[in-house]
């Protein structure tokens, strides 16, 4: 069996971290839903940055915007990538239908910009999940502190949100929280909790790389290579899982809540003395997603 499809098994999805227009139209990431297993797809400006100068896909839909004359350099990122959500979206349709609304989401993210600037996130996100009108989209709002208030709100008003930049254990508790408080506030308004989607992005990598550098040079230390971050994420994981058994969570969730996932981000090694699958292989757990390169 392909070892994407087994993750199944332990209650594990699999994203893909890329998207490119291309990906869509040749058919690929429809092969990859239908025979890989993908359960969905997540994007961040960096990730389109590198597919619109990266190849020719754009190039004609630039053209014709950039000579416009009167769109900011924002506005055209805009109209060059809502269509390619758009259009993933609708290919990861049948995932989110047959999962319930569990699955089959595509990420956009609100602008680094407004991270510290919770009105103006608020703003952006509901433009932006109107703008894409697709059951099946996610968008992605930084963990700061303006940005976990903005979140709160955006769930109790049925939004689908991918929290995202999240390193540390008490940041993951804010953000649990933060979902759990505007669940509450959703229902309690008669909203459908069933239908409403979030992941919280815990990044791994980056830590491994920051603490391997600090260890390089003791023996003793260096055996501690590429298991700072597995640590860190595992803590978390087990923290997840009391946070969503609680009286107060089980009330939500007798209502249709769906909790949210851990999803495991920045999943891509390093340094080249550490296996390219290593976080993959050591982080498979129910109810968690892992976003692969």
């Amino acid at each position: 069996m392909n070892p994407l499809q087994e993750l199944a098994k332990y209650g594990q999805a699999p994203w893909l971290d890329f998207i490119r227009r291309s990906l869509i139209s040749s058919g690929e990431l429809k092969r990859h839903v239908e025979q890989d297993g993908l359960r969905g797809v997540t994007s961040n400006p960096a990730i389109f940055e590198k597919a619109m100068t990266g190849s020719p896909d754009y190039k004609a839909r630039l053209d014709e915007l950039q000579s416009r004359g009167n769109l900011t350099v924002a506005a055209i990122y805009e109209e060059l990538a809502v269509p390619d959500i758009q259009d993933a979206a609708d290919v990861l349709r049948p995932v989110y239908d047959s999962s319930n609304a569990h699955d089959g989401y595509i990420s956009l993210e609100c602008s680094p910009y407004n991270a510290r600037n919770t009105q103006a996130t608020l703003d952006e996100a509901r433009r932006l999940f109107k703008w894409v009108n697709r059951p099946n989209v996610m968008i992605k709002v930084p963990a700061t502190g303006e940005g976990i208030v903005a979140i709160e709100q955006l769930i109790s008003e049925g939004i689908n949100i991918n929290v995202t930049l999240l390193f540390a254990l008490d940041a993951y508790e804010r953000v649990a929280n933060a979902y759990i408080k505007g669940i509450g506030k959703l229902t309690a308004n008669g909203g459908d909790p069933s239908k409403v989607a979030s992941v919280a992005s815990f990044f791994i990598s980056r830590i491994d790389a920051l603490i391997d550098k600090k260890l390089a040079g003791n023996p003793a230390a260096e055996a501690l290579f590429g298991k700072v971050a597995i640590a860190n994420a595992r803590i978390t994981y087990a923290r997840f899982k009391q946070i969503f058994s609680t009286p107060q969570w089980q009330a939500l969730a007798d209502k249709g809540a769906q909790r949210q996932r851990l999803l495991w981000a920045s999943t891509g090694t390093k340094s080249p003395k550490l296996s390219d699958v290593l976080y993959v292989e050591e982080l498979i757990g129910a109810e968690t997603v892992h976003t692969l390169p």
